[in-house]
């Protein structure tokens, strides 16, 4: 088939194309491409972009024909004064050698060693909470999944700056929010306010960043965290990272390690509050196997049930909703020819609530994810971590560092949303709750050990 035959989503204005109304609300947006076809044209202004709408050509894109596509050029305009030439922007022969120089620092024994720093943080902050009190929860999981990242990957405390921290990453998420709106980037070199802001945002990160680098040349030491990875990692040539480079990996690592994990565990607080029955059923496999103390990692194995709610959580909330590549030559996706230099988005959000692959698939229903139940979930109808190639180098550091605070906090603490308070998601380049998720932190009573 031509590409002229691909199905086209409408116009909503004759200039614009579907830029405003994609702007106004993506998530509905991308919720209704589905109607328009398995692969769907779309005009942003005169450029024309694809969405792809099945698993299967999520497949094709990420997993059987990935060496035919690239990070798309947009994506790399708006973060790269962000993200620099790291493993999450960067293609071809370079991307290949930064991964395998980062991979060793994500090996299951290495990532298995920062379990009990999880914990401990998690504890920490469990004891800063006071019952009764009303806390912004999506702000505090914020602060401590920041904390945990800084310690793992640096060895460093930042709980005195989380919070200052977690707004600078805040206000840069916010800005390249704006420049993925924006029909024309702005370059970079013209001062205005938001190009202001954006670096003095970076500006802030750089200078935490690369202290830890300094401090960590100047004392040689290997500290086992992943930082001494970075600077200890070889290529096949005796080759090291340049300073410039290993910023690069760590500002990927350090902003994309804690958020994605902080909006997943936000919203699976939401959702536990919205269903009090599978909190419950959280509950009873946090009292067989933890009997009221805290998890470790060879706990991990037995807390089947509580994988299953933040696997559940992230098919409805997934933080990275919606991924997309450029195609490097003419591809064929879905019976259709789609043109060198084609941007193509798969619809994770989109593809993971649909009737064809989820029954009732806004309902909230961990037992999905059951061991039996897994196994019939279309291959690629699932993909909140990506897949193929690219897929995200710190899923099993992510999952496992979700299972280990929500097995801590849930056994000390249930979670309400305030009264009056709106819950709306909204892509902020991750999947966040438009108005912050402000929640009642109750304490639980003691339990009886079973």
């Amino acid at each position: 088939m031509s590409v002229s035959a691909v199905p086209v989503i409408p116009k909503a204005h004759w200039f614009w194309g579907s830029m405003q109304t994609f702007s106004a609300d993506a998530l509905n947006f991308v919720l209704d491409a589905r109607r328009y076809g398995d692969v769907a044209a779309l005009w942003f202004g005169p450029y024309r972009s694809y969405i792809v709408n099945h698993p299967d050509h999520a497949h094709t894109l990420l997993v059987s024909e990935a060496e035919h596509y690239h990070k798309d050029r947009t994506l790399k305009a708006v973060m790269k004064p962000v993200l620099g030439g790291g493993i999450f922007l960067s293609d071809g022969a370079f991307w290949k050698r930064q991964r395998k120089l980062v991979q060793p620092a994500f090996h299951s024994k290495r990532i298995g060693a920062y379990a009990q720093v999880m914990v401990d943080y998690t504890l920490a902050a469990a004891q800063r909470w006071q019952s009764g009190q009303v806390y912004d929860v999506d702000r505090e999981m914020t602060a401590l999944t920041m904390n945990i990242v800084a310690k793992t990957l640096f060895d460093a405390d930042v709980s005195g700056d989380a919070r200052e921290v977690g707004e600078v990453i805040t206000t840069v998420l916010e800005l390249t929010n704006l420049r993925f709106n924006s029909l024309i980037p702005i370059p970079d070199w013209l001062p205005t306010s938001a190009n202001r802001k954006l670096q003095k945002a970076v500006k802030r990160l750089d200078e935490l960043i690369y202290g830890f680098i300094n401090e960590r040349r100047k004392s040689n030491e290997d500290k086992g965290d992943l930082l001494s990875m970075l600077l200890l990692a070889q290529d096949d040539d005796d080759k090291h990272m340049t300073d410039k480079q290993v910023r690069d990996e760590a500002m990927t690592l350090f902003g994309a390690g804690h958020e994605t994990t902080a909006v997943a565990l936000t919203w699976t607080w939401y959702l536990l509050a919205q269903h009090p029955e599978i909190e419950q059923k959280l509950l009873g496999e946090l009292d067989r196997v933890l009997g009221g103390r805290a998890p470790t990692l060879a706990d991990l194995p037995n807390l089947q049930y509580t994988e299953m709610i933040l696997k559940e959580s992230m098919r409805l909330y997934p933080p990275a909703w919606v991924t997309t590549r450029e195609a490097v030559e003419d591809v064929q996706v879905g019976g259709y020819t789609l043109e060198k230099g084609s941007i193509i988005l798969i619809n994770i959000f989109g593809i993971q609530r649909d009737t064809r692959f989820f029954a009732d698939p806004e309902a909230f229903r961990p037992e999905r994810f059951s061991a039996e139940n897994e196994k019939l979930i279309p291959k690629y109808a699932y993909i909140p971590f990506g897949g193929g190639p690219r897929v995200c180098i710190g899923n099993q550091f992510a999952m496992m560092e979700a299972k280990l605070i929500l097995a801590t906090l849930a056994q000390r603490f249930q979670l309400r949303v305030a009264p009056g308070h709106v819950v709306k998601p909204e892509r902020v380049f991750t999947l966040r709750p438009k108005y912050g998720l402000r929640m009642v932190v109750t304490a639980r009573e003691a339990r009886p050990v079973p």
